[in-house]
């Protein structure tokens, strides 16, 4: 954190925003340790189970993430931010423990299955906690910059830390990561029970606490289909975007989630590195991201959001088209710098874009659609990428991210030129 406050307007360094970075951190930690360094071995190594049951877990997971988004986000705007969180936090604690203390196929598969459930309401409470904190001062774009180094920083040095402790003993290991959502567990009880404020018809008001008002559960399960209906129909009556908008979200997902299960394998049978230097091109290229966020996010505070994603769109496509296809070294660690940049201007402008366009009254409920819609290109993308290197080869996967952040420049490019009038989406 002592990056953020050199950089960071220290009005934002608010409570609220705080333990949000310290739960996106360590709910991060925990994720990326458990898919990336422990389950794979794991359950393959320790507890013997098959491919089969390992590739269901880690589907479970994020499918479970994703479906479950929309949910939360409704749910923030009828039980509360600090209600939704915690709750969200205590089944991921849950699971984490269910993985911890079963050894049979169906309980690790449920574990991680309640893991993505867990964990679905963390991103729609975090943003609709950045948007109440930075409603004032109008520094969406930083608070997000912050809120990124917490994420890649939980996910990158999650597995990191726990491999050295695998080498211990895997009770040390659970046991750390036990502790680690117990932590934000409690941190969750510190946050609001409400993210801000919300307008109505006659004007701003405080949002009403839901258990006071007969809240969402009175009346069974016709009063919550009712509740479900209006939302959908003030949906409908007041988001005013572009249809070009929605496969804009799944693409910006795509395009990392075609990279994501053969960026490996490329690296090392193509480009001939060994595990060490692969090492040091992730720690190389992730380092630029995380060192441009802030100021990139302090850049979009102060002047829009069009020129940065117009720039990291292009970039993006032109340096993963051509690490599909050089080998000289020195121009391969020229691009994964050049993406890491392209990352850094894309990550906390994507969201500050999307933030200018939720309507009042359900920008929770907003939120969690468009992360879905953005998490579906998560799922998707691995599969495509798998078929593309087995049927057209090594270099199909990269080429299909360059065009799909080819497609975004240009979609941003018209969506982001589209009069208000028009419901279009417009960025400074």
């Amino acid at each position: 954190m002592e990056l953020a406050t050199k950089f960071v307007n220290k009005k934002l360094l608010t409570p609220t925003f705080v333990s949000l970075w310290i739960i996106m951190f360590l709910v991060e930690f925990v994720k990326g340790a458990l898919i990336v360094a422990i389950l794979p071995v794991y359950m393959g190594d320790v507890l013997q189970l098959s491919a089969f049951a390992i590739g269901l877990s880690f589907s479970c997971q994020y499918i479970g993430d994703n479906l479950f988004r929309s949910p939360a986000g409704w749910l923030i705007e009828r039980i509360g931010f600090r209600m939704t969180m915690t709750i969200g936090l205590c089944i991921t604690l849950g699971a984490v423990f269910i993985i911890t203390v079963m050894k049979t196929m169906g309980f690790i598969v449920l574990g991680c299955a309640l893991l993505g459930i867990g964990t679905a309401p963390l991103w729609p409470c975090v943003l609709m906690g950045i948007t109440a904190v930075t409603e004032e001062n109008k520094n969406f774009g930083t608070a997000m910059g912050v809120i990124q180094i917490s994420s890649l920083g939980g996910t990158g040095l999650g597995p990191v830390i726990i491999n050295f402790l695998v080498s211990v003993s895997y009770t040390v290991v659970f046991w750390v990561l036990l502790s680690c959502m117990g932590l934000v567990v409690l941190v969750s009880l510190f946050l609001p029970r409400h993210a801000g404020k919300r307008k109505t018809d006659a004007g701003t008001e405080t949002v009403p606490d839901t258990s006071a008002t007969g809240g969402l559960w009175q009346g069974g399960a016709a009063r919550i289909w009712q509740n479900i209906k209006e939302t959908h129909r003030h949906i409908r009556t007041h988001l005013k975007v572009s249809p070009l908008l929605y496969p804009a979200l799944f693409l910006q997902s795509f395009a990392v989630g075609l990279l994501t299960p053969v960026i490996t394998l490329f690296v090392r049978s193509e480009l001939g590195l060994s595990p060490e230097a692969f090492s040091l091109m992730l720690i190389s290229g992730g380092g630029v991201t995380v060192l441009g966020l802030i100021p990139v996010g302090k850049l979009v505070d102060r002047y829009g959001t069009r020129r940065f994603l117009n720039a990291g769109f292009a970039l993006a496509a032109v340096s993963v088209g051509l690490f599909a296809f050089i080998r000289p070294l020195p121009v391969v660690w020229t691009l994964v710098i050049l993406i890491g940049v392209s990352y850094a201007l894309i990550l906390p402008t994507w969201d500050t874009m999307i933030s200018h366009l939720l309507p009042e009254g359900e920008k929770g409920t907003v939120w969690g659609l468009f992360l879905t819609i953005q998490g579906t290109g998560m799922i998707v993308g691995p599969i495509a990428s798998g078929k593309m290197w087995d049927t057209l080869g090594a270099p199909a996967p990269f080429v299909a991210s360059s065009i799909s952040m080819a497609l975004l420049f240009f979609l941003h490019l018209y969506l982001s030129r589209k009069p208000p009038a028009s419901g279009g989406v417009v960025t400074r």
